[in-house]
């Protein structure tokens, strides 16, 4: 793999040869990293202007793109700290007697209609809208109020005053609008916000909700795949997601490794669906880990809305929403791994749930793997790229070396063998720009963002 990697830009349909160079990282450096600090999720906003995190501890880091310097126009803005705040707090629940983290398990931007930005974050339990605004100006010159806040007494109030804005410094201000709880018996793991601006669903373990944005007090139920009897379950959902256009269709995954496509024209209850996408399994693959490895961790509609992506623990696939038979396309991303699956299994390394993303024209697909490493995929020029996210080339604008494993035998220079790969180190989380070549990657408590190099 030579250090070129052909990608599409960022909207344009030009395939041009893409090197990826380090930009930021954020983060402390300490090799003691505390489980709060811990990201679990990352997500651009519909413009890319806005990049948000969410951590272990409950909190929402919101980064901002600096506007483009005009003394060096081929370098983007940098990400700076827009807003943090404490989204969740760790509750109990005393029926049950658990404690519900305070994890941040999914962030997901609503389309932003007017100055402010609005967000969806979700723990196991409780899914918050929570929207981010701008303060520059402050009103002055109550008339039963000082200036501090302490209130006036009415009899010494002797002249009536137009009170006025004045400027001050600009301040982000986070506020919760609507808190959706007690809707979920199981731990959320998706949120999805619709096409029509209005709705969003929330999967757990064995439920589908539909909830509707101003109404935080009821939501339906659109899928229940729970049995009469606990001791015949054989599957739960894993993700699901709206489709980007079509406001009536949405997918669910399953740790089986099928993947549902549901109307919701048909019927209120989706239990029914109306495509059913699997792939057979290859005997010669079986092993004793296959159902654990074919657990779908992620998966994603494309831009278009035509594909669809999938990952399991060691491929990504891609489908063609009009052929369910098969997926039209196939990446292995860590394929000398299946070796290693027994050592995997005994340290839990093989219930990992990686995501996966879409470059902004849908021509690659981004996901992490071990050691730091993440794998990129062209999907027209049908090559790939392995690359590090590390401090030891975190210079501006160095440009990121491909990486190779080596799976056994004879190792070349410059690749890496299997064997000492660090396990410990792993990339779920990414997102890509949507119409930029920037990508944000997540290392445990670092945030990595990286570019293209700009000639």
């Amino acid at each position: 793999m030579d250090k070129h990697f052909g990608t599409s830009g960022g909207v344009g349909d030009e395939i041009d040869e893409v090197q990826w160079c380090f930009s930021q990282v954020k983060g402390a450096i300490d090799d003691d990293v505390a489980d709060a600090d811990i990201i679990s999720t990352v997500e651009f906003n519909h413009s890319g202007e806005l990049l948000a995190t969410g951590d272990k501890g409950g909190r929402v880091v919101i980064f901002q793109q600096e506007p483009e310097s005009k003394n060096q126009p081929q370098c983007r803005g940098d990400y700076n700290v827009y807003s943090t705040f404490q989204s969740h707090e760790p509750e109990f629940d005393y029926l049950k007697s658990l404690e519900i983290e305070e994890k941040i398990n999914k962030i997901r931007w609503l389309p932003q209609k007017n100055a402010a930005h609005f967000l969806l974050s979700t723990n196991d339990k409780t899914i918050k809208l929570w929207k981010i605004s701008e303060r520059d100006k402050r009103p002055e010159g109550y008339n039963l109020k000082e200036d501090d806040g302490r209130y006036r007494d009415p009899n010494t109030v002797t002249t009536l005053r137009v009170p006025i804005f004045r400027p001050m410094d600009l301040m982000v201000e986070a506020s919760p609008r609507r808190v959706y709880a007690n809707a979920h018996t199981y731990h959320i793991n998706s949120i999805s916000v619709n096409s029509d601006c209005e709705t969003y669903l929330s999967s757990d373990d064995l439920r589908i909700n539909l909830w509707h944005l101003e109404i935080t007090d009821r939501s339906f139920n659109i899928v229940d795949i729970k049995p009469a009897n606990m001791e015949e379950l054989t599957e739960v959902i894993t993700a699901s997601a709206f489709h980007p256009n079509q406001c009536n269709t949405f997918v669910y995954s399953s740790s089986k490794g099928a993947i549902r496509l549901c109307d919701m024209r048909m019927s209120a209850l989706c239990d029914n669906h109306a495509k059913f996408f699997e792939e057979p399994e290859d005997p010669n693959n079986r092993s004793f880990f296959s159902e654990i490895t074919s657990s779908i961790s992620d998966v994603n509609f494309s831009h278009s809305g035509r594909y669809m992506m999938t990952r399991d623990y060691l491929s990504i696939k891609i489908w063609d929403l009009n052929m369910e038979t098969r997926p039209v396309e196939t990446y292995q991303v860590h394929e000398y791994l299946r070796s290693k699956l027994c050592s995997l299994y005994e340290n839990d390394c093989i219930f990992d749930k990686f995501e996966c993303c879409w470059n902004g024209n849908d021509s690659v697909v981004m996901t992490g793997s071990y050691n730091n490493f993440f794998r990129m995929f062209d999907r027209g020029y049908r090559r790939d790229v392995t690359l590090e996210a590390s401090r030891e080339n975190s210079k501006p604008q160095s440009v990121l070396k491909p990486r190779k494993v080596s799976s056994g035998g004879k190792r070349k220079k410059d690749e890496i063998s299997v064997d000492s790969l660090d396990f410990n180190k792993k990339i779920l989380h990414t997102a890509w720009h949507p119409l930029d070549n920037v990508i944000a990657v997540a290392t445990t408590n670092n945030l990595y963002i990286f570019q293209d190099k700009l000639n």
